[in-house]
C-alpha cells in the first residue's frame, strides 16, 4: 500500500490584466494538450464557464499552435453547469461551444456536457454524468464506487462568495464525497439550479488551474489562499501542480 499523497503546493502566476492573462492561460492549455498528447494518450480537460474562460476559449481557438493539438484525441469535460435547457446562452457548454469547439476538429463522442433541464429531475441528471465518468475508465477511483477519469487540466474560476464550480461556501454539497456529481439548489448566484462535480472528482486532476480576473474576486483568492481557509476555493489540488492564474485586480489583496 503506497503512503499518503504529497500536498503541492500552490503557485501564483500574475499577469497585467484580463487580456494578457486570458492570452497566457490559452498558450499554457495548448501546451498542456500537446504534452497529454505526446505519448499517444487522448488528453482529458475539464473546462469551467464566465467571462475569462470564454476569452482563453477564444484565444486558443484563434492561435495559430492550437494547429498542433489533435483535437479529435481530446476528451472534454466540465467542472459544473447551469441547469437550463439545451443551447441556453448562459450554459457552459454553449459558451464553449461558440468559443472553441465550434472552431475546431474535435470528436463528437470525446465531448461530455453535463445534462441540460429536458424535463428531468436534477438529482437525475447529476446521477447520468457520474455514470457517463465511470463508463469512460477502468481505473481506480478517487470517489467511492465510483471511477473518474484522470483529467490532465481542469480550469475553475472563483466567485467573489469563495465558490468554485458550483459548490458554494456552507452548502451541503461541498462535502459530499461519496459520489462524483451533485444537484445542487438554490444557488445564491443565479440561475438557482445546478450541477456540480463533487471535490474527490475535482481533486482527480492532474493539474488544477484557478483562472481569475477582477478586482470583485480579490478578498476571495486572498483569503483561499491562507493555509486556514475553508472556502470552497480552498478545496481542489492538482495531483501534481495547483495553479492560480490571476491578472493583478484578482491578485491585490494577496499578502
Amino acid at each position: 500500500m503506497s503512503g499518503p499523497e504529497r500536498e503541492v503546493e500552490s503557485e501564483l502566476l500574475i499577469h497585467r490584466d484580463a487580456s494578457a492573462l486570458a492570452n497566457a492561460v490559452a498558450a499554457r492549455f495548448v501546451t498542456a494538450l500537446v504534452d497529454a498528447q505526446s505519448n499517444g494518450r487522448v488528453a482529458e480537460v475539464v473546462l469551467t464557464g464566465g467571462r475569462v474562460a470564454a476569452a482563453v476559449y477564444k484565444a486558443v481557438a484563434e492561435s495559430p499552435a492550437s494547429a498542433t493539438i489533435d483535437w479529435q484525441r481530446v476528451e472534454f469535460w466540465w467542472g459544473d453547469e447551469r441547469f437550463l435547457p439545451p443551447g441556453d446562452p448562459e450554459r457552459n457548454e454553449t459558451q464553449a461551444r461558440d468559443a472553441l469547439l465550434n472552431h475546431v476538429d474535435f470528436d463528437p463522442a470525446r465531448v461530455h456536457p453535463m445534462p441540460a433541464d429536458t424535463g428531468q429531475s436534477p438529482e437525475d441528471a447529476a446521477e447520468a454524468y457520474a455514470t457517463e465518468l465511470a463508463a469512460t475508465i477502468s481505473a481506480l477511483s478517487d470517489v467511492k464506487g465510483r471511477a473518474v477519469p484522470a483529467f490532465d487540466v481542469l480550469m475553475l474560476g472563483v466567485g467573489p462568495d469563495g465558490h468554485v464550480a458550483s459548490l458554494f461556501p456552507g452548502y451541503p454539497q461541498l462535502d459530499v464525497v461519496d459520489v462524483s456529481a451533485v444537484a445542487v439548489h438554490d444557488s445564491p448566484k443565479p440561475p438557482p439550479t445546478r450541477i456540480s462535480l463533487t471535490v474527490p472528482a475535482l481533486n482527480r486532476s492532474r493539474e488544477v488551474w484557478f483562472v481569475v480576473s477582477g478586482a470583485d474576486k480579490a478578498e476571495a483568492v486572498a483569503e483561499a489562499l491562507k493555509e486556514t481557509s475553508t472556502l470552497p476555493a480552498s478545496a481542489p489540488k492538482g495531483r501534481n501542480r495547483t495553479l492560480w492564474l490571476l491578472d493583478e485586480e484578482a491578485a491585490s489583496q494577496i499578502q
